[in-house]
């Protein structure tokens, strides 16, 4: 499978693990905005789980703090004609390339229905067998966001179980909602995975808050991209970017980050650099802490607090004749 985009700069972060009954591995976190064709394998290549930024494919809308609301039509028509079905063709080669490598892939991705008009923010799942284990839909977006991405629904907080810990996580700001890390937390999450686009160093502060509430290890993923990594061929290209100073020609500033379950900074953060995080991820050492704290069992107070997850999914349209969401059909087959 060949991941290409306007590229940006290319940083990763790595790690191991060992823990009982738990098969040790590498993981890794590609902390880019944009990987060329011949950077795909090398990540993937002798890792046990890779996880790439929010918004990784096709891209991330640059343009929501640059320009007013209404101007921003023809990217957002590119953007909506780029967007991700799921499941679709690029699901299908993302496992393919997951199955290729043997890992475990989370990647952020612009979401669209098959034939709809609106574009979630949205990570994906996939096993090392290439099966799509889950999405998950950000539940809202950030400020100017809500003019590009709609909003997901409570029926995909999940934790996916694997065979090298439970994987679950959120996407940027929606990290800095309490009960949405409880949803999480009650779950049993092991690491915890966190891209963003929010790239600065209030991020880290972020990620080491929610290792020692959650007692889980952090792998929080931002990319690092140059205004002259965006290909001269997207419309209007000089408007995405004032060059406000502090960044200059930095549109981000990266900020990957390994943590773990103490709080304590692993690897990173890196900043506008190119280079690999390393870690060893000890999930022992994390269930060990838990007789500590542990924020969903004896740490925790039912009789006084308590929280109500609506995990229902919530179809746009739903038939009363066949008792079941309702999607547009596919588009029929073309005649050779």
């Amino acid at each position: 499978m060949e991941v290409a985009h306007g590229g940006t700069v290319r940083r990763e972060a790595r790690a191991s693990t060992r823990g009982e009954g738990l098969r040790p591995g590498r993981f890794a976190a590609a902390s880019r905005g944009g990987l060329p064709r011949h950077d795909t394998r090398a990540v993937l290549a002798g890792e046990r789980l890779v996880v790439f930024p929010e918004a990784f494919l096709p891209a991330w809308p640059a343009w929501v703090d640059e320009v007013l609301p209404g101007e921003d039509a023809a990217w957002h028509v590119r953007l909506l004609e780029q967007s991700v079905v799921v499941p679709g063709p690029v699901t299908e080669q993302l496992g393919a390339a997951a199955r290729q490598a043997g890992v475990y892939l989370v990647m952020g991705v612009d979401e669209r229905e098959e034939h709809g008009g609106t574009v979630y923010n949205t990570l994906l799942y996939f096993g090392p067998d290439g099966r799509l284990l889950g999405k998950h839909r950000k539940l809202m977006p950030t400020h100017a966001e809500r003019l590009v991405w709609g909003m997901g629904d409570g029926s995909d907080l999940e934790v996916h179980q694997t065979a090298v810990g439970r994987i679950g996580g959120l996407i940027c700001w929606e990290n800095y909602m309490p009960l949405a890390r409880f949803a999480v937390y009650a779950q049993g999450v092991d690491i915890w995975v966190a891209p963003t686009l929010a790239t600065h160093e209030f991020w880290v502060a972020s990620m080491r808050h929610i290792a020692r509430e959650g007692v889980c290890h952090v792998i929080g993923v931002a990319p690092a991209a140059r205004f002259s990594d965006v290909p001269d061929s997207v419309p209007e290209r000089d408007r995405l970017w004032r060059g406000v100073e502090p960044h200059g020609e930095w549109m981000l500033d990266g900020y990957s980050v390994i943590v773990d379950p103490s709080g304590t900074v692993l690897a990173g953060p890196l900043v506008r650099e190119e280079g690999i995080l390393y870690a060893t991820l000890d999930l022992d050492a994390a269930r060990a802490r838990k007789r500590l704290f542990d924020p969903v069992g004896h740490y925790n107070r039912p009789d006084v607090f308590r929280l109500i997850v609506d995990d229902r999914p919530k179809p746009h349209l739903v038939s009363l004749a066949r008792s079941e969401p309702v999607t547009a059909a596919p588009d029929p087959p073309s005649e050779a």
